[in-house]
């Protein structure tokens, strides 16, 4: 049973939200098929498998290395629980899961660029040729700056969810730190190493702006870039349904190899005092964990500091008097607002079917059916990109007049769908919590609809729902997908804006723009953050 007496109204909004998705997806690819029609594809050339396997390759790497960089970086915060600034770090690491992406680009080119930090310090030291940041290294080197913080906190969750007399027992038996990583961590960590590197191989598959950004022309370009440049310079869409629908096989073969791995098993604590790591206490041992934390603490938080320090250099004054930013700003939020508010009621809705359908008794293959369609509605911005939705919008919406005029709305949806997956990540543990406590109690009280929502629901949800919308709308304030192909001045973003800036080295201005990016995104996540969070009544 849902948070509803009755299942149907929960079934029916999934049903609802399934049909919308659905529908605008459906809209998209029929579209990319319809311009087949009268000209067909275009044919894979040398190049078109070039790209593909530049995209596999650069994708490859950068899991490897996101994952050999996080491996040492969550075995040193596992074994330091006591350090001063332990917890700062981990929330650190969290940082770059919600930084709009063309912000972390601009702040990885102001210590890696041609004139930035590090470059300057090599030509003190008297090397000539600085180092080139485009290309495949800046790509990788993007890559790993986004997903080492995730893969690392996701290991830390596996490294502490081990028991603690595990540790007691490796301790009472003198294990080395070998010992102790073959026989203990590795066990926990090998459980979630393929579905964390499933996870960074197709977001680095999938990526647009960092490519977009850094990449080095046609010997560094993805699928996705490729789609943009074939709409938005070439002007070939042959070529771009080509691409885009090599894009969906390749994803969709991707998800379904990363779908045959089976999911990891949580090891519950069996004992719940604190726990006490004895292989991290030696000199030696800490003196080494520290190095390692040191270095990711200078590695995530250099270009954070880079991005504040470039900003504040620009003119701001002018920046917040020009008319261009103000019209940015207004279409940023404009779009923002509506996208995360869609996003969290598709979230809503298909949470509370997905717990209507679990709680029904009579559930068989229909059912399951159902609650499949509804976790994989959570993985459609790693099957169907942005890029490849708004190409076949964009398509279509040209077929039946200005461009321009109908891009808002696609855009609004397609970042609604790109949110999806946070805001129910953020949504369903309340929401289930919430469920757990308090369906008996309604269905005694006899509260249903209406009335249940606002005595009940609301004020026990009011901060996760606002929590979800927080992020939603930060997540589409820093996107660039899919405006890349609608951008104009009807619909100019604040990252559109600062991508046209950078693109006409106006990088002072990219930089002061990317500041009040981050301060806007940095706003909506603290107010969805703020307060206590109450204890809901059992």
């Amino acid at each position: 049973m849902a948070l509803t007496a009755s299942p149907r109204p929960a079934l029916a909004g999934g049903f609802a939200g399934l049909a919308l998705l659905a529908l605008f997806i459906g809209t998209a690819l029929s579209a990319l098929w319809l311009e087949t029609a009268g000209s067909g594809f275009a044919a894979f050339s040398a190049v078109t498998f070039a790209i593909l396997r530049f995209t596999l390759w650069q994708a490859g790497l950068s899991t490897l290395l996101s994952l050999g960089f996080a491996l040492p970086v969550a075995l040193a915060l596992a074994r330091q629980r006591r350090f001063a600034g332990r917890q700062m770090l981990i929330r650190l690491m969290a940082i770059p899961l919600g930084l709009p992406v063309l912000i972390g680009a601009l702040g990885l080119l102001g210590i890696w660029g041609r004139h930035g930090l590090v470059n300057q310090g090599l030509a003190a030291l008297g090397l000539e040729q600085p180092i080139s940041i485009y290309g495949l290294p800046g790509i990788l080197l993007a890559h790993v700056f986004f997903n080492m913080p995730l893969a690392t906190r996701l290991l830390l969750a596996g490294l502490e969810r081990i028991p603690a007399e595990y540790w007691r027992m490796a301790a009472s038996l003198g294990m080395g730190r070998l010992a102790v990583l073959r026989l203990v961590e590795w066990p926990a960590m090998s459980r979630l190493i393929p579905g964390i590197a499933g996870l960074i191989f197709m977001l680095c598959a999938t990526s647009f702006t960092l490519v977009l950004v850094l990449g080095g022309g046609p010997g560094a370009t993805t699928l996705e870039v490729a789609i943009y440049q074939a709409l938005r310079f070439d002007f070939d869409p042959p070529r771009a349904v080509s691409l885009a629908g090599l894009q969906l096989l390749v994803t969709g073969l991707l998800l379904l190899i990363f779908s045959l791995w089976p999911a990891p098993e949580e090891a519950g604590l069996t004992d719940q005092r604190p726990i006490r790591r004895f292989d991290g206490e030696g000199l030696a041992v800490r003196l080494a964990d520290y190095l390692v934390l040191l270095i990711a603490l200078i590695f995530v938080a250099a270009p954070l500091v880079d991005i504040a320090a470039a900003g504040l250099k620009a003119d701001l004054g002018r920046l917040l008097a020009d008319a261009a930013v103000h019209r940015a700003i207004a279409t940023s939020l404009a779009v923002a607002l509506p996208a995360g508010c869609l996003s969290v009621m598709l979230g809503f809705a298909f949470i509370e079917a997905r717990m209507a359908l679990q709680a029904s008794r009579s559930g068989g293959r229909g059912a399951r059916a159902l609650i499949w369609l509804i976790d994989a509605a959570s993985s459609l911005v790693l099957l169907v990109p942005a890029v490849v939705l708004a190409t076949g919008w964009f398509l279509l919406l040209r077929r039946l007049g200005e461009v321009s005029a109908f891009a808002a709305p696609v855009v609004v949806v397609i970042n609604a769908m790109m949110a999806l997956p946070f805001a129910m990540r953020v949504l369903q543990p309340a929401m289930e919590v919430h469920h757990q406590r308090n369906d008996r109690l309604a269905l005694s009280l006899g509260l249903s609809g209406f009335s249940r929502l606002r005595r009940l629901d609301w004020p026990a949800l009011r901060r996760p729902f606002f929590m979800a919308l927080s992020f939603a709308m930060a997540l589409s304030l820093g996107d660039l997908g899919a405006v890349a192909l609608f951008g104009a001045d009807q619909l100019t973003t604040l990252p559109w804006l600062i991508f046209a800036r950078l693109g006409s080295y106006r990088s002072t201005d990219a930089d002061g723009l990317a500041l009040l990016l981050g301060l806007l995104c940095l706003v909506f996540t603290l107010l969805g953050t703020a307060g206590k969070q109450k204890e809901e009544p059992s």
